[in-house]
């Protein structure tokens, strides 16, 4: 009888390997989404952030399908539309990729307004795409969005998130022609939650009322827009149809008075895989989303709305990884061995932290060694600074290290990290116990099919830090 103990044993017998994006090589070490990891190691040592750029389209380009193959299938009426929120990584080179395959942006502060602008002046989008300004708006906010329809861009369709703010742009949005306005509606969350009803929108009892007073006749603005978003994401249960349906009823009867409105804007939501055994049914989701949306139109006998989605996450978390080395092994008790990093959990992946968050972590190494079960420990003094489960398992097991001089350290990744983490952190700047911001490697595909890797910025130094606490000037 053979005794399968290596951690590719472990894997293989756990799930469908390899899988897309993960695969190894014949030196048992992790590809991902082709990508030799070992090198990149190699040239740039650890810690790194890795951003694989080709992801992006390539998620985009899924869920265009998805909706393009819903709305053919069940011959529904109306348009659909991408958008990217920002929020979810602001840099540069992650926005340019995201509006190469055609998506809109949507915003949610004052300083994403100077974003479209710098990306205007770049000339990496015209004045005819289309803005969806989210967020509860500050006084500057409302002003900048103000700005930029009075400056021709046409297609900024600011979302009231408050009855207050539309006497904002009553006041400062000088368009001559009619200027489109959406409302999103406070959902109400699942009892898990700790409050019943979303702190973002216009309460659902409201917004009939808030229409006829204020909007309805008035020749310089049109409702074109129901905005609906729930934290939990798009969920296949009695709570995410329940509220998409009150939402639906809503925008019917808004419709039957209101024959501008024809938008409907269902939010982001759609989850990423965060373990091997990952399962969605994206497909399912979708038909089901159209399905419900043609049958409640229907049974108002009103018009289908065009659909707008703004998905972060699944635009590009999954183009995301970090790796880290294990610097050291520490047996604290009878039970619990401790593999330590060298870098912070809580500064690299607050979402760990902050929230629970469990990503897809792997081995990028030795995977034809024997595996245990561990703790995995980042190097400040915080108690919190650990992982100790994965999304599949309460628990984490990686391959066991050697201590023999000269061998190879251990080396990890944590995958599909793409959104939120360093806007989170806070890229550079001042972090617990001063551990620095890791390095950031970029990898593209070059004119020739190739993979080009380039280093976006350099590991944070010391001085850098002592300069923003005033030690240095």
């Amino acid at each position: 009888m053979i005794n399968n103990t290596t951690y590719s044993d472990l894997v293989h017998q756990t799930f469908h390997f390899p899988q897309e994006g993960f695969d190894i090589t014949d030196k048992d070490t992790l590809l991902f989404n082709k990508v030799d990891m070992q090198a990149l190691i190699d040239k740039y040592g650890t810690p790194f952030k890795l951003t694989f750029l080709p992801k992006i389209g390539m998620q985009i380009a899924k869920a265009k399908k998805l909706f393009a193959d819903a709305i053919r299938k069940h011959k529904y009426q109306g348009e659909y539309y991408y958008c990217y929120c920002t929020k979810s990584s602001y840099f540069s080179f992650i926005v340019e990729e995201t509006l190469k395959h055609g998506v809109h942006i949507e915003t949610s502060f004052d300083y994403d307004i100077d974003i479209i602008r710098q990306l205007y002046k770049r000339r990496k989008i015209t004045k005819d795409i289309r803005i969806i300004c989210n967020g509860f708006k500050t006084r500057n906010y409302t002003r900048s969005i103000s700005k930029l329809i009075n400056d021709g861009f046409k297609n900024v369709l600011p979302i009231l998130d408050n009855k207050n703010e539309f006497e904002d742009y009553k006041k400062s949005i000088r368009s001559k022609d009619p200027v489109n306005i959406g409302i999103r509606i406070a959902t109400e969350e699942e009892p898990t939650f700790d409050f019943y009803t979303s702190r973002l929108g216009i309460r659902s009892r409201d917004i009939l009322e808030f229409y006829v007073d204020k909007m309805k006749g008035n020749d310089k603005f049109n409702l074109k827009m129901i905005h609906f978003f729930m934290n939990k994401g798009v969920k296949d249960d009695v709570y995410y149809w329940s509220e998409l349906n009150k939402v639906l009823n809503i925008y019917c009867q808004l419709k039957k008075i209101c024959p501008e409105l024809d938008s409907l804007d269902i939010g982001g939501g759609f989850p990423i895989k965060h373990s091997l055994g990952f399962e969605y049914d994206y497909t399912y989701m979708v038909n089901e989303i159209v399905s419900t949306i043609k049958g409640v139109c229907k049974k108002h006998k009103v018009d289908t709305p065009d659909i707008y989605t703004e998905f972060g996450s699944f635009t590009v978390g999954e183009s995301g990884a970090i790796v880290y080395s294990v610097l050291d092994e520490k047996m604290q008790n009878d039970r619990e061995i401790w593999y330590m990093i060298d870098s912070s959990f809580i500064t690299t992946l607050p979402d760990t932290w902050g929230i629970g968050e469990k990503f897809l972590m792997l081995p990028i190494n030795k995977w034809d060694k024997e595996y245990q079960e561990v703790h995995l420990g980042g190097l400040t003094c915080d108690g919190h600074d650990y992982y100790t489960s994965e999304e599949h398992i309460n628990a984490v097991f990686l391959p066991k290290l050697e201590k023999e001089k000269g061998k190879d350290p251990l080396y990890i990744g944590f995958f599909h990290t793409g959104a939120y983490q360093d806007q989170i952190s806070g890229y550079g700047g001042i972090k617990h116990c001063m551990i620095p911001s890791p390095k950031h490697v970029v990898v593209e595909i070059d004119k020739d099919g190739n993979f080009e890797d380039w280093l976006y910025a350099k590991e944070q130094t010391p001085q850098s830090m002592l300069k923003i606490l005033g030690y240095i000037r």
